[in-house]
């Protein structure tokens, strides 16, 4: 279990929502993992057993169907999924689609689709990246052209979180080819409309209940009303909601490092070799030792920029410096903890194994530690 003493950025409420959290997941989430990661989706039930529970979108305001809560309620469920192992991509939904409708979406839009991602009727992506372009969105090559009152989408998307599930697509899109980031505009892209399509379910080397997929638009026909917020400001958009973005991949990536320490402590504790405990060799003992420094300097950095950013404080490079220390961080402490399971830990009957995996696309989605860098860089 996640220990959360003498953490800074919760108060009693949140502690109370985290035994809730707890409860449901060993209830809905734990009993399922196994299935999930060989059936390579998150059945469509668990959505609407996290919505009935109020696990998604706490953020969102009452008058659209959300408990109106701070984002430290939306941390602490990124924290016990990510200890819990699991890629669910309830977070994307609660931590950023819903957010884009609620800061940018018309009322019209609103009342429509927060109230149904609060419920988990409705699962949500945002389709950013395309087979040629990576973290430069101003690159993207979707068109979304004008045809009296209707935009025609074409092109195509790949390593979309959520696409198998997905009932609304977020379509980062150029509205305006020649425009360059000014051309770039946000569009709303339901599943059921004809031209639009699903590739396979993408293999990936982790997350594998994660569905995660290519998606195609050929001649999509939505109509103007769909634009999400002004035309021509996607970029402006998007780049608006990347703090809080990487700050939850951030959060997730801390918890999963102390999972990794966690089960490496109670491994080596329980193996012997050459007659004694593993963890009684020191150069088990240091490296755990190393670990756990790394990660009591981590929960503080967590809970400092969780503070600042339910202040309303965290920037752009802020942001970007957290996600780039605690996913390095997890990686440190996956491959570490891998190591000191020896060969069981190259066995899939071990969860440090699953964990190794799934820690190394995060230094990867929602920007590379090498683009963090940059980011963080051209600040200084």
């Amino acid at each position: 279990m996640l220990q959360t003493a003498n953490r800074t950025a919760y108060d009693e409420s949140h502690e109370l929502f985290r035994d809730q959290v707890r409860k449901f997941f060993d209830k809905e989430l734990h009993p399922n993992l196994d299935r999930w990661e060989k059936e390579e989706i998150v059945d469509r039930d668990f959505w609407s057993a996290c919505g009935e529970a109020g696990l998604l979108c706490p953020t969102m305001p009452e008058e659209y169907g959300g408990l109106g809560l701070d984002f430290g309620y939306n941390a602490v469920i990124d924290e016990e999924l990510a200890y819990a192992g699991s890629s669910a991509g309830i977070t994307l939904q609660s931590d950023i689609t819903a957010d884009y409708f609620l800061a940018y979406g018309s009322e019209e839009q609103k009342r429509h689709w927060i109230p149904k991602l609060v419920s988990g009727e409705a699962v949500s992506a945002i389709a950013m990246t395309e087979p040629g372009t990576g973290s430069d969105l101003q690159s993207v090559k979707t068109t979304a052209k004008k045809d009296g009152n209707h935009y025609v989408i074409n092109g195509s998307k790949t390593y979309i979180t959520n696409g198998q599930n997905a009932d609304v697509v977020i379509v980062v899109a150029k509205t305006d080819p020649t425009e360059g980031a000014k051309g770039v505009s946000l569009i709303l892209v339901e599943a059921d409309r004809e031209g639009f399509a699903r590739g396979r379910n993408l293999d990936k080397i982790g997350q594998h209940s994660a569905d995660t997929s290519e998606l195609f638009f050929n001649d999509v026909r939505v109509p103007i009303t769909n634009c999400l917020g002004e035309e021509g400001r996607g970029f402006i958009y998007l780049m608006s909601q990347l703090p809080q973005e990487r700050l939850s991949i951030a959060i997730g990536a801390q918890a999963g490092a102390q999972r990794a320490f966690d089960e490496a402590v109670n491994f080596t504790k329980d193996r012997k070799a050459f007659g004694q405990r593993i963890f009684d060799f020191q150069n088990t003992r240091f490296t755990l030792a190393d670990l756990a420094a790394q990660l009591q300097v981590g929960w503080a950095h967590v809970d400092w920029a969780l503070s600042r950013h339910m202040r309303g404080e965290l920037t752009a490079d802020e942001g970007s410096a957290a996600k780039l220390w605690h996913t390095e961080l997890q990686w440190r402490c996956c491959d570490a903890a891998l190591q000191l399971h020896g060969g069981a830990g190259y066995m899939n009957e071990y969860p440090i194994a699953r964990m190794w995996r799934d820690a190394r696309v995060q230094r990867i989605y929602g920007g590379t530690s090498e683009i963090m860098k940059e980011v963080i860089g051209r600040s200084i």
